[in-house]
């Protein structure tokens, strides 16, 4: 893999860098192999010891392991002195978690994303990226109602850095991961290899945008080399139906239609009606600038890269069942054995 200059002698942290996301990521910055350390904050020891020992990249020299938690202003503090870029990914995210204890998602989600905005800039980070949600877009639960609260925040912060002009921050935006940890096809994998009865589908009319682990890496990747600061970053991805993806990971059983769970969307959003009216399309993304950024001229000149970019229709939305790009058949058998291949499931 060719050394990227963008990295070169950069220390990044990863908050919430023991999921999904972060292990891939780092195992990402360390083969490419120009940065100077790669530090992953999280709460728990076990994950971290766990993480450490799954591949040799993760006991390379320029790891470091540091115990916090995102609540805790005064270790974030600690742990992003001399840290140039930080990619914020913590936070809890079960939908029927939220609900009986929400609370407990105010204090990580909401106060844990003002902790690393405080911190951040007074430590004097360079750049920000938070990791966000579909489900943040016209939020029907609690989780999505903070990560939406949280997006505002960092896209805000922007406003709070003065006259030096850094850090930036910015969020990135995208669906469930396939194949990640919670998601629906590990969830089937373990039913179809230990049981034999009915593929539970909550909904045969329900889609999904479709982005792998990989795809999810070289995103954030993207957007942090092209963040200026209060964008929203979403990604043009293909939209897979539910049903179909059930009948090829089981082809030979029922399925059972288990109804829609509370909180749970029938399709996924990741672009609303009114984000669209200052949301402006790079060609392979979409950008969701700052809502007044319209009314500023400079801040405009900031964001939009070259006369191609346009800002999106009036009434346009972008959804899983509406979406341009779709995975079907054969397409989707082979994503989905990579998938499997990828995760070990």
């Amino acid at each position: 893999m060719p050394k990227d200059s963008f990295f070169k002698d950069k220390t990044l942290l990863i908050t919430g860098g023991t999921g999904s996301l972060g292990r891939a990521l780092s195992k990402w910055l360390i083969e490419e192999g120009s940065c100077k350390k790669v530090i992953i904050f999280s709460r728990d020891e076990w994950k971290q010891w766990e993480m450490e020992q799954s591949h040799p990249c993760f006991r390379d020299p320029k790891f470091r392991y540091f115990l916090g938690d995102v609540r805790d202003e005064k270790r974030l503090a600690r742990a992003f002195n001399e840290v140039d870029i930080v990619i914020h990914a913590a936070a809890l995210k079960q939908v029927p978690a939220a609900e009986y204890n929400p609370t407990e998602f105010i204090k990580t989600n909401i106060n844990g994303g003002v902790n690393v905005i405080d911190a951040a800039i007074a430590a004097g980070v360079r750049k920000v990226i938070a990791l966000s949600t579909d489900k943040a877009v016209n939020p029907i639960n609690l989780y999505g109602a903070t990560k939406l609260c949280s997006d505002k925040l960092f896209v805000a912060a922007n406003s709070y850095v003065g006259a030096r002009g850094f850090p930036s921050l910015s969020v990135v935006r995208y669906g469930n991961v396939a194949g990640s940890r919670g998601s629906i096809i590990p969830f089937w994998k373990k039913l179809i290899d230990t049981t034999s009865g009915p593929i539970p589908i909550t909904d045969k009319r329900m889609t999904r945008f479709w982005i792998s682990l990989q795809e999810s890496v070289e995103f954030v990747v993207k957007c942090l080399k092209e963040s200026k600061g209060g964008e929203i970053f979403v990604p043009k991805i293909p939209s897979v139906k539910i049903s179909e993806l059930a009948s090829i990971m089981a082809p030979n059983r029922k399925t059972e239609v288990i109804g829609i769970r509370a909180g749970e969307k029938l399709h996924e959003l990741m672009i609303g009606v009114d984000d669209a009216r200052h949301t402006v399309d790079f060609g392979d993304h979409y950008v969701i600038l700052p809502p007044r950024s319209q009314d500023f001229p400079e801040l405009m000149n900031k964001f939009l890269s070259d006369k191609k970019n346009v800002f999106l229709e009036d009434g346009f939305a972008y959804t899983s069942d509406t979406n341009t790009q779709w995975i079907k058949g054969d397409e989707l058998k082979n994503r989905l054995a990579q998938v499997i291949r990828d995760e070990n499931l």
